[in-house]
């Protein structure tokens, strides 16, 4: 068994250090737990959040990095820094999550592999909510497995941040932000750069955000506009080519503009929105060649206006009621050039039954173009035992059409079938969950029973390529766990854990990147005040079907020099533990990285 290193040491040895303090303390310190968001407003059973303090204590680097502490299964090509990272809830594929900024569709309609091509920086985020499963029926198409949902932090007092770094592999970084309030407009520009050499051949990177939010309050709401950009440049060894050794080259630009009004007339909210998402895509398969015959271009456009109104109704409850219309467009060199547009009408409702029992009921109809007419929806009921004694019961159903990739994509490896047909789900779950001010834990029980999934397969080892084919059926069964408490002002611990089977009726097929979701997936994050700074021990196991697990322990110390600057101490991977998130492409070992931040 290899010997525990220097760094796995002197982290070990500060934690334990620290419970002499943490002990005497224990029985007469205050408890304020931080609390974990449950959305009310659109009858969402469950949500998990962080908020933006405890997101910077735990020295995060890039919003992908932020949802590693959830009940969320992240298959990262490159974790660091956000360079490319898939999105699985409750055993979905990489393409079943739904990214909202602020309630608004994010996703990319070339490919779920551009989901976390995110138009923001760590300083922009107020908190993250991971709502799994039949919290997410609302917002529309590709919430298979649930969604995430990214809450900008509004500009409201005056804030200048400077943070730099450097690391393991020739890794630097640095970051900017500026936030100020002049009478009733506020705004903040943000900036980020981070860039290394890579931990093996064509594992390198840069990359580049820069972000523009501004709020303006009125006399009965506000008007908020984002403007974002990020540009990434990096390897791709083997990155959509599993096992076949292509040194592959990326580029990606993502041009974000958003924007809103929320106003409340005498009870009435009014909130128009537009969002308008640009992405650039340049892949080149094997860069090694002096003329490359499969370098793709691509350009997507989502392009999504709509309104929603809500009021509070005598004997209803709260109702809300909203319409859409959007566009995803396509030109590529390889996809070729398609146009997809959908129009939606959606409604929610939530309202008291009686003194202990309550319900959230969603509904939407989408109209696509190349598609028909879809129906989604959910209900969900809440049951309140006592004060502290929480059961909800759910069901939904949720859709999703296949990306211009699966339907077009060719190259020597791969081919797409336009003919495919929309998957579809029916998802059931119950839960329970216990509060009190010191603790909140909750337990969920899901089913989801899938039609027509999509996946890239081959029928024989002897097939020359992955082909995208509707697989019939699929059962998804699991339960989740989640655990937030504070022992004390010096100690608090957030722990979750998810147990999933997948029963996939065709079992005769070979999966291009295997069985893609988790059996085992457990999260344990301990957050010490320490005398001498504060402390993050994060580990989480790992374990996938027909494949052995893993098991990381991340850590990071700061301390405060003034009430302005601080300086911390980053590892990754303290163990420097071998693994594959995706099987045939490796993952960073251990990575060591120091930074100074100035906040005032």
């Amino acid at each position: 068994m290899r010997k525990i290193n220097r760094y796995a040491l002197f982290f070990i040895i500060s934690f334990v250090a620290g419970f002499s303090d943490i002990a005497s303390g224990a029985e007469n310190s205050t408890l304020d737990l931080e609390r974990i968001i449950v959305v009310k407003n659109k009858g969402y059973p469950n949500a998990y959040a962080l908020d933006s303090n405890t997101l910077k204590s735990l020295s995060v680097d890039s919003v992908a990095q932020t949802l590693s502490f959830y009940p969320l299964d992240l298959q990262s090509r490159y974790l660091k820094s956000g360079v490319q990272t898939d999105f699985s809830l409750r055993g979905s594929n990489f393409q079943g999550v739904l990214i909202l900024l602020d309630g608004e569709r994010l996703n990319d309609p070339q490919t779920g592999h551009h989901n976390s091509d995110l138009a923001l920086t760590k300083e922009d985020i107020e908190s993250i909510q991971v709502m799994p499963g039949v919290s997410s029926s609302l917002f529309g198409p590709d919430a298979i497995g649930g969604a995430i949902n990214i809450i900008l932090k509004k500009p409201e007092m005056k804030n200048i941040v400077f943070e730099l770094e450097g690391g393991s592999y020739e890794s630097k970084s640095g970051l900017f932000s500026i936030t100020d309030k002049l009478n009733n407009l506020g705004f903040r520009l943000s900036l980020d750069r981070a860039e290394s050499n890579g931990f093996r051949y064509d594992t390198d990177y840069k990359v580049f955000t820069a972000n523009l939010t501004s709020s303006l309050e009125l006399a009965e709401g506000d008007f908020n506009t984002t403007l974002g950009y990020n540009e990434k440049e990096f390897g791709a060894f083997d990155f959509y080519t599993p096992g076949s050794n292509y040194a592959s080259k990326e580029w990606t630009k993502t041009y974000l503009l958003d924007t809103g009004l929320s106003l409340d007339k005498d009870g009435l909210i009014i909130k128009p929105n537009f969002l308008w998402r640009r992405h650039y895509d340049k892949f080149m398969l094997d860069k090694t060649q002096i003329r490359s015959s499969y370098l793709n271009h691509h350009r997507t456009d989502v392009l999504t206006p709509n309104i929603y109104f809500q009021r509070q109704l005598s004997g209803l409850g709260r109702f809300g009621l909203g319409t859409e219309y959007g566009q995803e467009r396509i030109n590529s060199t390889n996809l070729g050039k398609h146009l997809r547009p959908h129009k939606s009408i959606f409604m929610d409702n939530t309202s008291d039954l009686t003194s202990r029992i309550s319900e959230g009921l969603s509904f939407r109809w989408d109209n696509f173009d190349s598609f028909g007419q879809v129906y989604t929806g959910a209900l969900n009921l809440r049951y309140s035992l006592s004060e502290n004694n929480l059961f909800n019961l759910g069901i939904n159903r949720s859709m999703r059409i296949p990306s211009f990739t699966e339907l077009y994509y060719n190259d020597p490896t791969t081919v797409g079938d336009s003919n495919l047909k929309a998957e579809s789900a029916l998802g059931y779950q119950f839960g329970y969950e216990y509060k009190k001010e010191d603790l909140k834990a909750c337990t969920t029980i899901f089913l989801r029973q899938e039609q027509d999934m999509i996946d890239w397969v081959k029928h024989s080892p002897s097939d020359t390529k992955w082909k995208v084919e509707n697989i019939s059926t699929a059962d998804v069964f699991g339960t989740e766990t989640y655990l937030k408490l504070k022992i004390n002002d010096r100690l608090k611990l957030d722990a979750n854990y998810t147990y999933i089977n997948k029963y996939i009726r065709t079992q005769d097929l070979i999966y291009k990147y295997g069985p893609n979701y988790i059996r085992h997936l457990f999260n344990a994050v301990f957050t010490l005040n320490l005398p001498f700074g504060d402390e993050s021990l994060g580990f989480t196991y790992k374990q996938k079907p027909n494949r052995r697990g893993w098991f990381l322990l991340n850590a990071a110390l700061s301390k405060d020099l003034n009430k302005n600057s601080r300086i911390f101490l980053k590892i990754t991977n303290l163990l420097n533990v071998e693994y594959q998130e995706i099987e045939g492409i490796a993952q960073p070992g251990r990575w060591v990285e120091a930074g100074l931040r100035f906040d005032w």
